[in-house]
């Protein structure tokens, strides 16, 4: 069997500089632990309004708890079958201790259909969603439940 070389002056230097720049992946839900909800709040940074889907980063709160009334809140019906009640009262603080998350919103078809006030940098928030198993890898939340500009809503799918 022959091998050929290979050649990078085919290809020019130049058509491979983006193997040098970080890619931005988009993650399906199976991609996430959806057996543990995880709560972050803070303040947006970051933010970049656009598809496949709105992102952001959270600059999480120094001294992050749970609010004692997270498990009672209400949270909005949806199109996908999701048990928020459940979620709120399994939600947890993530195990790991970073300062800055990178959270995966919803299509901006969806965001729109809900309504959401466009995120800007420096807004409070928080969210509930779930990291990679065991929280490995890089510290991405994907939010199952937003609360922003006074409303909460659910970006796994649809309004109800």
């Amino acid at each position: 069997m022959q091998r050929r070389p290979f050649v990078l002056g085919v290809l020019g230097a130049g058509s491979l500089s983006w193997l040098a720049t970080p890619a931005r992946a988009h993650h399906g839900w199976s991609s996430f632990d959806q057996t543990r909800p995880v709560y972050l709040e803070g303040k947006a940074a970051n933010v970049l309004w656009r598809n496949p889907h709105a992102e952001l980063e959270l600059d999480v709160a120094a001294g992050l708890k749970l609010p004692a009334d997270l498990a009672g809140r209400a949270v909005p019906a949806q199109t996908a079958p999701v048990d928020g009640a459940t979620l709120l009262r399994q939600a947890q603080l993530p195990t790991r201790s970073d300062k800055r998350w990178q959270v995966e919103l919803a299509p901006l078809t969806r965001m729109q259909a809900w309504k959401v006030p466009q995120v800007q940098d420096g807004m409070p928030l928080a969210v509930l969603g779930f990291t990679f198993a065991g929280e490995k890898g890089a510290a991405i939340l994907r939010a199952e439940y937003l609360w922003v500009g006074g409303g909460v809503y659910a970006l796994r799918s649809s309004p109800a």
